[in-house]
């Protein structure tokens, strides 16, 4: 009885698989008539079928059995291609090759692999649903970006590897592989944020344009909205995107030390979640204060490729340095060195200090000094950029954020002196 059930389940997933995939491809082609279709729900349908039948046969009796009907399938489908693009001109092999894999899926379902299998289905119609949406995104996409790619797995596939893993210098605090896999890490989600930048397009709402480009530098964010700002008189409004970039930098750091030392989120999690919480709901307060004022429907925001071998190579340099200050001021001060640091470098930069101080916990850093280190170097760098726009937008108007941004953080940062 329960093999009959097991046997049932996998051709149902087999048919699924088929049936799922056959609705995409129907509805895609909706507009064409019944004979102009190389394709649609049955015969999709009936090649998940197949491919399940296949499946089962091929173990109960040989693995060339799979081998065989896959060939055969797909010299099928190779003809009907031809013979269909004979008839239309249309050289797409989109439907042709989602046929094949259609087949594959529903076998591997059968080999008892039904999860998997599922989700590839659901990324396949997703792939194929999602095709106007793709197109333009890439046509947003510029050549200088699309190498700029490249330069990516180049920096992170080629020269990562070559580098030693070891420590040099003074208290050995240069280690060329960790810097530059630091390096490729920030570059890396800079560059997912102006990606993602070019594909919605340079101007945006206000709110998407403090979140995306928060991932790529929210100091930039800080100084556009700052401008916008005192060219529009509409302090509420961009203020209130600012909070959102602040606040964004947040979930930021958090990922920067899950990926370093995650043992530190254990005591920083729950500051910096009060920190980022604040800020939100200063963020919701400033906005319901617009008065009504209409969001302006597009923000144009000018940000420059973050992945650039000069700019990989000054934040490498930048957080070389900052490794070696954090071990020499520990060294020299103590833990007031490392606090100090930490207020120095927020006024700069967080990521060097969260990754610097999240590498030293990892060694001979005490866990309570790191986590105090970087979300003093949070606070200060949320702090300057409520300066950075009260000063562009005009001081008079908007000295009360950073005010308001040091009252929203001071709980966190008791919090965090409480569970030291």
């Amino acid at each position: 009885m329960d093999s009959n059930y097991s046997l049932f389940l996998n051709l149902f997933s087999a048919l699924a698989i088929g049936l799922l995939i056959g609705i995409e491809r129907g509805w895609n082609e909706r507009g064409q008539s019944e004979g102009e279709r190389i394709a649609g729900i049955r015969t999709f349908s009936l090649i998940g079928l197949l491919g399940g039948i296949t499946a089962l046969v091929s173990i109960q009796t040989t693995p060339w059995f799979m081998i065989v009907s896959f060939i055969s399938v797909s010299a099928l489908i190779i003809v009907a291609h031809i013979l269909d693009v004979r008839s239309d001109k249309d050289v797409g092999t989109t439907t042709a090759f989602t046929m094949m894999l259609s087949f594959v899926l529903a076998a591997w379902a059968v080999y008892g692999y039904q999860i998997p299998a599922i989700v590839v289905t659901v990324v396949v119609i997703s792939l194929l649903g999602y095709k106007p949406a793709l197109h333009s995104w890439l046509r947003n996409i510029k050549p200088g970006d699309f190498y700029s790619g490249l330069t990516l797995l180049i920096i992170s596939l080629v020269l990562l590897p070559l580098l030693p893993n070891r420590g040099y210098g003074p208290w050995n605090a240069l280690n060329p592989y960790w810097t530059w896999w630091m390096v490729v890490l920030i570059s890396a989600i800079s560059f997912l944020g102006y990606i993602v930048i070019q594909i919605v397009g340079e101007k945006r709402g206000v709110m998407i344009t403090a979140i995306s480009g928060a991932l790529v530098s929210s100091t930039a964010v800080t100084v556009s909205l700052g401008r916008f700002a005192k060219e529009r008189k509409d302090n509420f409004l961009f203020a209130s995107g600012v909070l959102l970039a602040a606040a964004i930098m947040f979930i930021r750091v958090i990922f920067e030390v899950l990926v370093v030392y995650p043992e530190l989120l254990r005591i920083l999690w729950l500051p910096l979640t009060i920190m980022f919480s604040g800020l939100i709901c200063l963020f919701i307060y400033l906005w319901l204060q617009r008065n009504g004022e209409e969001t302006p429907e597009q923000t144009p925001l000018k940000l420059k490729n973050p992945l650039q071998l000069g700019l990989a190579l000054q934040f490498g340099l930048l957080l070389a340095v900052v490794l070696l200050l954090a071990e020499a001021m520990q060294d020299w001060f103590g833990n007031t060195g490392v606090y100090a640091l930490s207020i120095v470098s927020g006024f700069i930069d967080v990521d060097a200090i969260t990754l610097s101080l999240s590498r030293s916990a990892r060694h001979d850093l005490a866990v309570e000094v790191a986590t105090t280190g970087i979300i003093l170097a949070c606070l200060t760098n949320t702090l300057v950029k409520g300066l950075i726009f009260a000063l562009i937008a005009g001081f008079k108007n908007n000295f009360k954020l950073p005010l308001l941004m040091l009252a929203a953080m001071i709980p966190g940062l008791i919090v965090a002196f409480l569970l030291r």
